[in-house]
């Protein structure tokens, strides 16, 4: 006797979420309003849910409205994050869009008198035999979706749906193109002041003195705002309050600040500071290896700051006990789980709404901002204030990237197989954000009156795919391997949330060794990944880059290629990435070629733009980014002491999709950026001979490299 079938579950969005109004509303002009709890930061995800929302319900994409998330309504799906938004979002959308058509079907057929399995949609429209027909419209005032969702609901099979797995032109684009109010930056609230905030240039120092005098003379001046060490002003525009807050600078006393670590030797502070060492995987074989040889390596990733093109900004107003927050932040929920802690206020008093910002890739200072913005509209008199950071406050004060030290020892026999594997990762935390914990994770909480100390960055479990340890367990079919976490109880740098946590410090370490072994036994090291992957999709994203990439072209002087792998958090989106570099003078990718595997792609046209973004992004990484301190303070404040990547310097991105239509489908946006570090570095070596194991790689560390080779 066969085992009987499961039962069906919820998908983990809308079992936490079940109530079917939250998601979907049909509104009365034709209209179908969704209302999604994951936020749009500049991924398309909102095109994508809509996409699904439109096959689902069988109406065109263009009656979709997709409702910006917020506390006041929104189904509460913690943060934006992960490259999680199709795999919770969309699979709850899914199911609650498939369960409200189920139920207008039922009450068409009750109205029409015809069976529902006779009925058919197009475009909201419900017709059947003999010409009868209805529609959402007319049926939703008797058709209430104010009931908890069912697991008995059936979505389309991939062959019905006809928007989803189809290029669709982004819905969120035209507002941005033609200056239409959805940046939070230029939202023109009536009534709105201009806030300020005063904080230290040297790093932990706190405010114990404040003369005002100078201050209060200046034009435009509403307020000036004193918590403890949490200072700043309120005006009437924003040059008043720049005014304002430079007349305030000067009135400032501060306390001594907090040492740095030493810039040049982060991995010998890393692994001088105490740690919580946790085994994260374990594997082990039976058979006594021949041992031959071991390489022992070590890579470093430096702190790397967020660097987002316009900073950080949130608009507040009070009104009485009553306070109403637009923010960019990523979790609306966590943000305000937060600032009721800070305010005690009860959640029902508050209500935090997103707007889109201008670029965010994880835990920035977008949720700063916002209690900063709430601090100083208490002495606004009702009317909203407007906060918006300086680039010098942004690349100061915002949580940066974790660094990373680690290390790989790989056993070799005597024909330079590898027979063991030891990687161990020395690294702050790499998240603290806001709602996880007893105490607030923002700026401003440390700083005022009753201070709360500032969070020391945890790492996600690894059934969340880990934080400083993601992507450090090897895919590969290697015999024995160990890997060891250490995270850092200190943390002398504010670190969080950036994309791709440890994945792209731990896939740049063990893609590089890989690439030095398949050189060892003089195997190419495409052929080297393929015969040590028992993975189907992992090779068909290899080979898929490889032949798009022509693998590999005559050698070349002063050019080098080289190749990368990994699977997002060893259960996301597969990847591969094929490097060409220049290497005659500075280090310049002129191409970078990928495939990826992404399950079901929603919209093939979003995720080609996620991979394409990631590569970039992974470039400016590999080759620029590097936060710089001395002993005292953060000294890599503007662009030309942070250089990115521009526009003159970015490659051609070449993008393929593997596609899995019947495999459910997961996200793209953290993909691309492990595999393209390691294949730019492992391109670095095939130009020049030479190995850079401490990013970024630059003309200094390249010469470095060169010396110790030597």
């Amino acid at each position: 006797m066969s085992a009987p079938s499961p039962a069906p579950i919820l998908p983990v969005s809308l079992a936490a979420n079940p109530k079917l109004s939250s998601w979907v509303k049909l509104v009365g002009d034709g209209r179908v309003a969704i209302s999604p709890g994951k936020v749009e930061i500049g991924q398309g995800i909102v095109t994508a849910l809509a996409q699904i929302a439109a096959d689902e319900l069988d109406v065109d994409i263009g009656r979709i409205e997709m409702i910006r998330a917020s506390t006041a309504a929104s189904p509460n799906e913690g943060v934006t994050s992960g490259s999680l938004s199709i795999q919770q979002s969309g699979r709850a959308l899914r199911h609650a869009c498939a369960e409200v058509r189920q139920r207008f079907l039922t009450a068409a057929s009750e109205r029409l008198g015809v069976d529902a399995s006779l009925l058919e949609i197009d475009d909201g429209t419900i017709s059947g035999p003999g010409n009868v027909r209805t529609s959402y419209w007319e049926l939703a005032g008797g058709v209430s979706l104010d009931h908890d969702a069912n697991a008995s609901a059936t979505a389309k099979i991939v062959a019905k749906r006809t928007v989803a797995g189809h290029p669709v032109q982004r819905i969120d684009i035209p507002d941005k193109v033609f200056a239409r109010a959805r940046f939070i930056h230029d939202c023109p609230l009536p009534d709105l002041l201009h806030g300020r905030v005063l904080r230290p240039d040297i790093s932990g120092a706190r405010l114990i003195a404040l003369d005002e005098t100078a201050t209060r003379a200046v034009p435009g001046l509403v307020a000036i705002v004193r918590d403890g060490g949490f200072s700043g002003v309120v005006a009437d525009s924003e040059v008043a309050a720049e005014a304002a807050l430079k007349a305030l600078r000067k009135g400032a006393t501060w306390s001594a600040g907090e040492p740095l670590p030493d810039e040049n030797d982060l991995a010998g502070f890393l692994k001088s500071q105490p740690v919580e060492t946790t085994v994260i995987d374990v594997r082990t074989t039976a058979a006594t290896p021949k041992l031959a040889r071991t390489l022992r390596r070590q890579y470093i990733r430096p702190y790397i700051a967020h660097a987002s093109i316009a900073p950080s900004c949130a608009m507040a107003r009070w009104d009485g006990d009553r306070v109403h927050v637009w923010t960019h932040s990523q979790g609306v929920y966590l943000l305000r789980a937060d600032l009721v802690i800070v305010l005690k206020l009860p959640p029902e008093n508050m209500v935090v709404e997103h707007m889109e910002g201008a670029g965010c890739y994880g835990h920035n200072a977008a949720d700063d901002v916002a209690l900063d913005a709430v601090l100083l509209a208490k002495a606004a008199g009702g009317r909203p204030v407007r906060v918006q950071w300086s680039r010098y406050d942004e690349m100061s004060h915002a949580p940066f990237g974790a660094a990373m030290a680690i290390e790989i020892e790989a056993d070799l026999d005597a024909d330079n197989e590898i027979v063991g594997w030891r990687h161990a990762i020395w690294s702050n935390g790499h998240a603290a954000r806001p709602g996880r914990a007893a105490q607030p994770a923002l700026l401003a909480a440390t700083e005022i009156t009753n201070p709360y100390p500032r969070m020391i960055s945890t790492n996600p479990p690894a059934a969340n795919g880990g934080g400083g340890d993601r992507n450090s367990v090897p895919l590969y079919d290697l015999p024995a391997w160990t890997v060891t976490s250490h995270r850092l109880l200190t943390m002398q740098v504010r670190t969080s949330a950036l994309r791709t946590l440890g994945g792209q410090g731990n896939v740049f370490a063990i893609e590089s060794l890989l690439d030095e072994v398949a050189t060892l036994r003089g195997e190419d090291p495409i052929a080297f990944r393929l015969r040590h992957l028992r993975d189907e999709r992992a090779k068909d994203v290899i080979r898929a880059a490889a032949r798009r990439a022509q693998w590999k072209p005559q050698k070349q002087a002063g050019i080098g290629h080289g190749v990368g792998f990994a699977r997002y958090k060893n259960m996301g989106a597969y990847c591969a990435a094929i490097a060409e570099i220049e290497g005659t003078e500075d280090i310049r990718v002129k191409r970078l070629t990928l495939a990826v595997d992404v399950g079901e792609a929603i919209n093939p046209d979003g995720v080609i733009n996620q991979i394409e973004g990631g590569a970039i992004q992974a470039t400016s990484w590999v080759l620029k980014e590097r936060v710089h301190f001395d002993r005292t303070r953060v000294t890599s404040t503007s662009w030309t002491d942070y250089p990115i990547l521009t526009f003159s310097e970015v490659p051609m991105v070449d993008v393929e999709i593997v596609q899995r239509p019947e495999i459910e489908p997961v996200g793209a946006g953290e993909a691309a950026h492990g595999p393209v570090t390691a294949a730019i570095a492992n391109a670095v070596y095939d130009c020049l001979g030479v190995r850079v194991r401490d990013l970024p790689i630059t003309r200094d560390k390249i010469i470095a490299a060169m010396e110790l080779a030597s």
